[in-house]
């Protein structure tokens, strides 16, 4: 088979290291495997294009904001991706996150529709059938399911800064994607598909669920004791926080309240601090690390680990963590609950007080690491293998494609 990915990026954050991984075991397993993007770091890797420029970029977001439209610009970027499918000649056309600013999304649906090109669409999150947004939760809206309008997200995500076009953007892309003949939604979470069967896409071909996947070999036990000297904390219970950046809608705030009642423990926290805040001592500070084997040794240094985070399509940070053998504390919300397998972490409810994410983390350090260890590497290997995975997708290329 030929496959293009269409992503943002390629090798750089969650879903372009999953563009990669995917790409590079369809090479692997002798298939014709394509990258189209619009950043990379990973210059070099066979049939992998950056399509667009950092100006154009730039401007499609400015465009983007003043008209109240994202997607709709880009036209010449997405002519260059357009004569690439006319030369590769695909079977099947993979979408990703398309709202980077770096692609005309009404042009390209209609070049796939029109030539009943088989399409997979991931939903890392919620874009695909949302006006604009891409997480609703936060807000506690609904209106995804019925049209949009007076959107309540208008200032987040890809700001507007005049106009609120959430009610024809969806209606553009109902009207887009009820075109595309074969098409499949793969959900990366249980929550995802469920809430995508709800939406503009429910009466797709194929709405299915396939976990985002791990590479078990890079996030599984390692030995940290040099990590924790290096940190200075070789016989601490050390809770972890790991996100690209930390803000108050990334729950720092509960974490430092947490950190502040707990003063035996030492909190260490990898990602970008957005703003200054009042830390206590025994919160570390790694900051953002890009290299994935350096994050997997924190994740196995620690002895349990914190997601604060109330909107999760899947929760990466999660399923990394579990599969380094490490449990979780998560909210009871999205799709975290699916990820903490039994007796792999605690689940709690979202309104929950400080105290009982305190009490949470007292009962992990009671019950010590060793009583979850095993739980979590099994409900790793059970739920996130990546060639099971990766197999699952080319089972849903075929299925589109009628391929045997």
């Amino acid at each position: 088979m030929k496959i293009v990915q269409i992503n943002a990026v390629y090798n750089i954050s969650s879903t372009g290291r999953t563009t990669t991984e995917l790409h590079n075991a369809l090479l692997q397993k002798g298939h014709e495997s394509y990258v189209l993007c619009s950043k990379t770091n990973k210059y070099g890797d066979m049939n992998v294009e950056c399509i667009s420029t950092e100006v154009d970029i730039k401007l499609h977001g400015l465009m983007s904001r003043l008209s109240g439209k994202q997607g709709y610009f880009s036209s010449c970027a997405t002519r260059k991706i357009i004569k690439r499918l006319n030369e590769i000649k695909p079977d099947v056309v993979h979408l990703r996150n398309l709202h980077g600013n770096y692609i005309n999304v009404p042009m390209i649906l209609k070049y796939l529709a029109e030539n009943n090109i088989a399409t997979v669409v991931t939903l890392h999150d919620c874009w695909f059938f949302t006006g604009k947004c891409c997480y609703y939760t936060d807000d506690n809206c609904d209106k995804w399911q019925y049209g949009c309008g007076n959107c309540p997200a208008l200032k987040k995500w890809n700001k507007s800064w005049l106009f609120d076009k959430s009610a024809e953007m969806l209606a553009d892309k109902k009207h887009l994607f009820s075109n595309i003949e074969k098409l499949g939604v793969i959900g990366v979470s249980d929550w995802i598909t469920n809430e995508a069967k709800q939406s503009i896409l429910k009466d797709t071909k194929i709405v299915k669920r396939i976990y985002n996947w791990i590479d078990l070999q890079q996030f599984s036990p390692k030995d940290t004791m040099a990590l924790r000297k290096d940190l200075n904390i070789e016989n601490d219970f050390v809770v972890l926080g790991v996100s690209q950046y930390w803000s108050v809608e990334k729950g720092i705030l509960k974490i430092i309240d947490v950190a502040k009642r707990m003063p035996e423990c030492k909190f260490v926290l990898v990602g970008k601090m957005i703003e200054s805040y009042d830390l206590p001592e025994n919160v570390i500070c790694i900051g953002l690390l890009s290299n994935a084997d350096e994050l997997a040794k924190y994740y196995s240094m620690a002895d349990v680990l914190i997601n604060p985070s109330v909107q999760e399509t899947f929760g990466k940070t999660t399923a990394e963590a579990i599969a380094s053998g490490t449990p979780v504390i998560g909210y009871n919300v999205t799709a975290t609950p699916e990820l903490i397998g039994v007796d792999c972490g605690i689940v709690l409810e979202l309104d929950c007080e400080t105290d009982e994410i305190v009490n949470a983390v007292k009962t992990i350090r009671s019950n010590g690491k060793k009583h979850y260890f095993e739980n979590c590497i099994n409900f790793a290997q059970n739920n996130f293998n990546k060639n099971n995975l990766i197999d699952e997708y080319i089972e849903v290329y075929k299925q589109l494609i009628d391929v045997e």
